[in-house]
């Protein structure tokens, strides 16, 4: 009878351990990535000379369009001794979050000036693709909405590459990495605090 709660609790001291070792190791900090994460308004230089100002929006949330107008009115005031990066953190209860973030991931690649622009009509136009508006539709139709949409800011000659890129795998994979830096800054940040 002893052996066999001794059996048990070494298990569980077993498995806690490796609970703390997995935590841990989710929550290490990596080395910065090789390219700056984010996209840098109006290309202002972020040097260390510069006061940096990271915003994390959701192209689909109400705040994050609220917060932008004031964000760039500031940023045209202190210019240019400020920068702005946008990181994209599409929320998990927008349920077209995400794929508005890899479409502006996919123009980022394409054309790094109409990025602001499609952003700013994410913002414009987001009542269409929230939730309610949304959930008698597809996924797939409410995709195929947003390219034929975004299509006609950025132009025609996007189309094919818009359609594309939401099936490639790589543009899927870029905007989950973006979002996972962001997280795992904040496991960080959690940990140090």
């Amino acid at each position: 009878m002893q052996e066999g709660k001794h059996r048990i609790l070494m298990l569980l001291q077993t498995a806690w351990v490796l609970l703390v070792v997995f935590v841990l190791k989710g929550c290490a900090q990596n080395l910065p990535p090789a390219k700056y994460d984010g996209f840098v308004y109006d290309h202002h230089l972020v040097d260390s000379d510069s006061i940096l100002i990271e915003a994390f929006f959701d192209p689909v949330c109400p705040d994050s369009r609220d917060a932008w107008p004031p964000l760039k009115k500031a940023l045209q005031h202190y210019s240019p001794r400020v920068s702005v990066v946008v990181h994209l953190l599409p929320l998990p209860y927008h349920d077209n979050a995400f794929v508005s973030s890899r479409v502006l991931h996919i123009v980022n690649q394409l054309n790094t000036s109409a990025t602001f622009p499609l952003l700013e009509w994410f913002f414009k136009n987001q009542e269409k693709y929230y939730n309610v508006q949304t959930r008698n539709l597809s996924r797939v139709a409410v995709a195929n909405d947003i390219v034929n949409s975004v299509t006609e800011v950025v132009g025609n000659s996007y189309h094919s590459d818009l359609e594309s890129g939401l099936n490639d795998r790589k543009t899927d994979l870029k905007t989950r990495v973006s979002f996972k830096r962001f997280k795992r800054g904040v496991c960080n940040a959690y940990f140090l605090s």
